[in-house]
């Protein structure tokens, strides 16, 4: 039995997704639906499961023993609104249960695959580089990005990395995101804005150093991180942080000519000024360092920027089903 918290969630889900292409449906899902304005079960219904636990009542029944014969489970369940401002509520969804899972999977065995992210890294003045050793020299711009190096740090202290594998994931894009709200990509932001008035949008630069919509992201598409999910999956003895990145930083402005070629437009971008909120606590340039997963025996190739958003956007955003389904999408 393999579990997945924030299994009908963005990444959650596309991993489901991947595993069932593989045979697996011995999975437990994880997770709450909320409102069906946000319609998030559609990421579950065209994927195999063999129960769904409300995320409420899944830490008791884990530590009471209520699962048998847990192989793994797949840690995707968080708060990741980079916006979110209740910090108490952060480090109670992102590091305290964070902590229990990890301290069940430590005493039992089981395998750990954890979500962390490159917001941990901040403005990126040290580096993007997944070491250990230099956790505590990261400084996040955010609550979330905080929440998320507490626990890396709390995993680190307490051996949980010496077994488990954690992944700071970049800037991902792909299907199974649109029920995120502000916190989807900018390539379904983009695609929605120029089906809307055939143009897109993009925050001014407030740096002189960058021209608008030149800031820098390293765009990873979701197959991709998938992909490494199942390969740590079969290579148990891979442990510690490792970046889930494209390794190749590429602008905005990249991103959303992208775009507009999928759907056989010529680009019209607009710059629009950034909010306050966000000015001082913007990344400008961010880059995964990918070298040590390529070194613990990850050779795959990343997909380049132009196929992924064009697969994104011909094969989901651009059909009545913008979501995995195993009977509809390759």
């Amino acid at each position: 039995m393999i579990i997945i918290t924030g299994g009908a969630g963005f990444i959650g889900s596309a991993v489901l997704w991947k595993l069932n292409r593989e045979g697996f449906d011995d999975i437990v899902v994880v997770d709450t639906l909320g409102s069906t304005d946000t319609e998030q079960w559609r990421n579950l219904s065209g994927l195999r499961f063999a129960d769904f636990i409300p995320r409420e009542t899944f830490l008791p029944m884990l530590e009471s023993g209520a699962f048998r014969n847990i192989s793994a489970i797949i840690h995707m369940g968080a708060i990741s609104a980079t916006t979110e401002s209740d910090a108490d509520l952060l480090v109670e969804r992102n590091f305290a249960c964070s902590k229990s899972i990890a301290a069940y999977c430590m005493k039992s065995g089981v395998r750990l695959i954890y979500a962390s992210s490159a917001a941990t890294y901040g403005d990126g003045r040290a580096g993007y580089a997944d070491d250990e050793a230099a956790l505590d020299t990261l400084r996040p711009l955010n609550m979330y990005g905080y929440s998320k190096q507490m626990f890396d740090r709390w995993a680190l202290r307490n051996g949980v990395l010496a077994k488990a594998a954690g992944l700071k994931f970049f800037n991902v894009y792909g299907p199974n995101e649109y029920h995120k709200g502000e916190m989807t990509s900018v390539v379904y932001k983009a695609f929605r804005q120029i089906i809307r008035n055939g143009q897109a949008s993009l925050f001014k630069s407030y740096r002189p150093d960058y021209r608008d919509g030149e800031q820098l992201r390293d765009f990873v598409y979701i197959r991709d991180c998938t992909d490494i999910m199942a390969w740590l999956l079969e290579h148990p003895e891979v442990s510690g942080l490792f970046n889930a990145g494209s390794g190749v930083p590429r602008s905005f402005n990249d991103l959303v000519k992208a775009t507009f070629e999928a759907l056989d437009m010529e680009p019209s971008i607009s710059y629009v000024p950034m909010p306050e909120q966000l000015q001082g606590r913007y990344q400008y340039h961010t880059c995964a360092d990918m070298r040590k997963l390529r070194h613990a025996g990850y050779h795959a190739a990343m997909t380049p920027l132009e196929q992924g958003v064009g697969e994104y956007v011909r094969n989901y955003l651009a059909t009545p089903s913008p979501y995995y389904d195993l009977q509809n999408n390759t």
